[in-house]
């Protein structure tokens, strides 16, 4: 691993981490700086298990566009996608459906730098700038450019951006505002990091990213409780909100691996 990615944006911080650069070490990708890998250590020294988190959230995230695809959607908007890696949203959509549009969405220079420079000659891919707490500057973009049609139903994903905004923030707010917009036949589709069988890990996690992220003194922890009200005017797919791993495993011996998860995630359908 070297201090040089495969593209640095001009204005980039590359001596502060970030939250996306991060993520991509977690998954063993090349496009992080010390500054990333210093601070993920941190993040792994407590909680070894996250890597592993990772890979199963890019599991998760194929499962449920495969399942999606299967439901009859062909419009897709990633929220927060983070840099692209492998097994993209566009990739595991277009081995379904061919003509699947996705909108990847995210509001970090870097992720909106790598995302343009990869997807540059995909015509039914685009990447915009927004933001899950400013939802309806994302929706009047794919109105105005005419990415998405909204009168046909379509996927709103959102995998590893909710846990990283915090309470003061009221998320709930913003997936309930998306909701009441979506066209009825619509889903969402997300996954939270979670807290339940690692309570000890809240508070030094939890200040890791604080200053990752430079919000001293903000809380985004949640337990699948408070995960669930996101699914409020969802009709929850089987099997529910559950561990990522027991949620439609290719293997379904995998759900039955008693382990300590990191993750929830669940898929839900507006009626």
């Amino acid at each position: 691993m070297t201090d040089t990615p495969r593209r640095v944006p001009t204005g980039v911080d590359t001596t502060a981490p970030n939250v996306a650069r991060m993520n991509d070490y977690f998954l063993g990708g090349k496009d992080n700086f010390a500054a990333d890998r210093e601070a993920a250590d941190q993040v792994l020294a407590i909680a070894p298990g996250i890597k592993e988190m990772a890979e199963e959230i890019r599991d998760f995230l194929g499962r449920t566009v495969r399942y999606l695809a299967s439901q009859g959607i062909r419009q897709f908007i990633d929220i927060g996608a983070g840099l692209p890696t492998q097994r993209n949203t566009h990739e595991v959509a277009r081995s379904q459906v061919p003509d699947a549009r996705v909108v990847y969405v995210d509001a970090d220079p870097v992720v909106l730098s790598h995302a343009r420079a990869i997807l540059v000659d995909s015509a039914r891919t685009s990447v915009l700038e927004g933001d899950i707490i400013r939802p309806a500057e994302i929706l009047a973009a794919c109105r105005e450019q005419e990415l998405i049609d909204f009168g046909r139903p379509l996927a709103v994903l959102v995998f590893t951006a909710l846990h990283f905004i915090p309470h003061s923030d009221d998320p709930f707010k913003s997936v309930a505002w998306l909701r009441d917009e979506l066209p009825a036949g619509s889903y969402l589709a997300l996954s939270h990091a979670v807290f339940d069988t690692h309570p000890d890990a809240v508070d030094p996690i939890e200040d890791i990213y604080r200053a990752v992220l430079r919000r001293p003194g903000e809380n985004a922890a949640r337990t699948r409780e408070e995960v669930l009200p996101f699914f409020d005017g969802f009709e929850l797919a089987d099997p529910g909100l559950v561990y990522i791993h027991q949620w439609r495993p290719d293997n379904p011996l995998k759900a039955q691996v008693p382990k300590k998860g990191w993750t929830v995630g669940g898929v839900g359908r507006k009626l």
